[in-house]
């Protein structure tokens, strides 16, 4: 039979599990990590294969003869069409072609003669990890899962390298336990029918970026309709963002077409100056059928509030908590107008717009165009012309670039072509971290500039997708939060095919000095109305940002009071204390506090939550 799976349903939004070898020791294992609530796919001798939470929606098995497949988190294929998948694979390896053709975000799982193998998305939204647990290995969807089962503590090294603003790769990725092994985005993990061999394997590479706009736009418009009707298709209410800008707009405009009805959902800014609800309004006027709701400004959280509330289970430190009122607040609302899931446009700005960086290999395969662009772009973002000569001459390795990070974390941040131009943002630790996270933070990068490599030979490529996976990593975990405050959020920018139509198109038309993210209003010609494509400008939130540092300096304070992070000898806590009562001190708006409070929120919610 096609259907595996057969217990009480779970709230959807928030589907994780642990993947298990045919043995009987791994089905000991197994019997560890059933809680109340948890459910379980059987491999056909009844030993457990996945346990975990999920709803019921959120999961489609099939099994023939020797082969077995699961598609967890959503995804449109049906059972039927799983099963012939199933029939056909002769080799785990096969299954490349099956996560490479289907749309959403989803992890696949498959089985054959005893072997597993175990992925998630290439975007990195959704992971996968694996450890040995009482000699057997495990996968899972969540390292926290894998930390708890064995009574690891994180490791207070790779916290430090947290601290960094901001973590480059490949150190972003790596399992704050020693114990748990992270799988790269582009890899799937291997498990053997022993229970014990693991490997790694590349199911993923970025698309060469040759297609020409004019080509390029019609598959994305496909990818994000795609997306979007992977999450509408069932009806009921959806609810999306309106901020006005080209990203949630063209989701509002996509979803108005679904089997859905629409809540759109505007959060306007403190700023005089925001311009979203303007636009916001544009486009609600082509849009009868959708409800439009727009929330008080002056009554959405600000940025830092609730920190000391904070008790998600996350597996890693996320900036995200900086803004996780904000997010959430307005779900419960949406939640009583009927919403079973709120659609974002996050992702839009990392996919549909790409890296100037692409211009230091362009400088050097077409240099008459690659100038005259670069020319724009100096007059746009100020760059001064000896620094933009500097940055297109830098010709260092990835792996020399870290080395030279290294050994400047106390510098000055460099100009802003640089970072724009070359490998990105060189990391940097700040005042309150003391001089022994330093040493481990230096070790750290050393020993990774010995055998990285970059995500891509091109820089932009590179810069794209670490991005795209840094994004992913933020998105992850609000995405756990929404489910958990009972409207689970779906960004579909990030889904794989997206990504993927996005990055096939030439660079050189993506990102435009003198066009505002021509590669989507493209796309969505004839989609959108014209009068919602003339937009050439974002707002932002720096207001918000100010007056939340000053509203909730208290609790930034009472953050540093019995830290976590001191009590490990990773900060100043004086320091840190010092500067809660200063949140008007430079330097603050730029967002240096971030990567040291997420670390704290985050050993602070460990202490306070089980993992389940």
């Amino acid at each position: 039979m096609n259907q595996l799976h057969a217990s009480a349903g779970t709230g959807p939004g928030d589907a994780h599990f642990t993947v298990f070898t045919d043995r009987e020791d791994a089905a000991a294992v197994a019997r560890s990590f059933a809680h109340p609530g948890t459910r379980t796919v059987p491999h056909p001798s009844g030993r457990p294969w996945l346990v975990g939470r999920w709803a019921d929606e959120e999961i489609v098995t099939a099994r023939a003869g020797r082969a077995a497949l699961a598609v967890v988190g959503c995804c449109p294929v049906e059972p039927a069409e799983l099963r012939r998948y199933a029939e056909r694979l002769r080799d785990l390896a096969e299954a490349d072609a099956l996560a490479r053709s289907l749309p959403g975000s989803f992890h696949l799982v498959a089985a054959l003669d005893g072997r597993i193998r175990v992925q998630g998305t290439a975007s990195g939204l959704r992971l996968v990890f694996h450890a040995t647990v009482d000699g057997v290995r495990v996968a899972a969807t969540r390292a926290d899962v894998l930390a708890g089962a064995l009574g690891a503590e994180p490791d207070p090294e790779r916290l430090a390298v947290r601290l960094l603003w901001p973590t480059p790769y490949p150190l972003s990725e790596t399992s704050l336990w020693r114990e748990v092994t992270a799988v790269p985005p582009e890899d799937a993990l291997f498990l053997g029918a022993d229970g014990r061999a693991a490997r790694h394997a590349r199911w993923w590479t970025p698309p060469e970026p040759v297609r020409p706009l004019a080509d390029g736009a019609p598959s994305v418009r496909e990818a994000l309709t795609a997306a979007v009707d992977a999450r509408t298709r069932a009806g009921g209410v959806v609810s999306c963002d309106l901020s006005g800008g080209l990203d949630s707009t063209s989701l509002c405009f996509l979803a108005d077409r679904s089997a859905a009805r629409v809540v759109a959902a505007t959060w306007p800014g403190r700023d005089p100056a925001d311009t979203d609800l303007y636009w916001a309004e544009q486009a609600a006027k082509h849009l009868p059928d959708v409800e439009h709701v727009v929330w008080d400004a002056d009554a959405s959280p600000l940025v830092y509030e609730d920190l000391l509330t904070i008790d998600d289970l996350l597996d890693e430190p996320t900036i995200g908590v900086m803004d996780r009122s904000r997010v959430l607040h307005h779900l419960p609302a949406l939640a009583e107008r009927g919403s079973r899931l709120h659609l974002t446009g996050v992702g839009g700005d990392h996919v549909a717009w790409c890296s100037e960086a692409y211009y230091h290999r362009l400088a050097r395969t077409r240099p008459l165009f690659a100038w005259r662009q670069l020319r724009g772009f100096r007059a746009l973002w100020q760059w001064p012309l000896g620094d933009t000569l500097r940055a297109l001459a830098d010709s260092r390795s990835y792996g020399g670039w870290l080395a030279e990070a290294a050994g400047r974390l106390r510098a000055p941040s460099p100009a802003n072509v640089t970072t724009s131009l070359g490998w990105g943002m060189p990391p940097r630790l700040f005042d309150w971290v003391t001089p022994d996270a330093e040493q481990a933070v230096r070790r750290a990068l050393a020993e990774a500039a010995v055998t990285a490599t970059p995500l891509h030979p091109d820089r932009g490529m590179h810069a794209d997708l670490e991005q795209i996976r840094s994004c992913t990593r933020i998105i992850r975990q609000w995405d756990r939060m929404a489910a958990g405050a009972g409207v689970p959020m779906a960004s579909p920018f990030l889904d794989d095919r997206v990504i993927e139509a996005c990055l096939a198109v030439r660079p050189s038309e993506r990102v435009s000095p003198w066009r505002y993210k021509p590669l989507l209003t493209a796309a969505m010609r004839g989609v959108v109305p014209e009068a919602c494509l003339r937009r050439t400008d974002k707002a932002a939130a720096s207001m918000d940002a100010a007056e939340g540092l000053r509203t909730h300096r208290a609790d930034l304070h009472a953050l540093w009071e019995d830290s976590r992070l001191e009590a490990l000898g990773l900060v100043d806590g004086h320091a840190l204390r010092r500067l809660a009562r200063r949140p008007a001190t430079p330097g603050l708006r730029d967002a240096i506090l971030y990567s040291t409070i997420a670390a704290e929120v985050w050993l602070r919610g460990l202490s306070r939550t089980p993992a389940l």
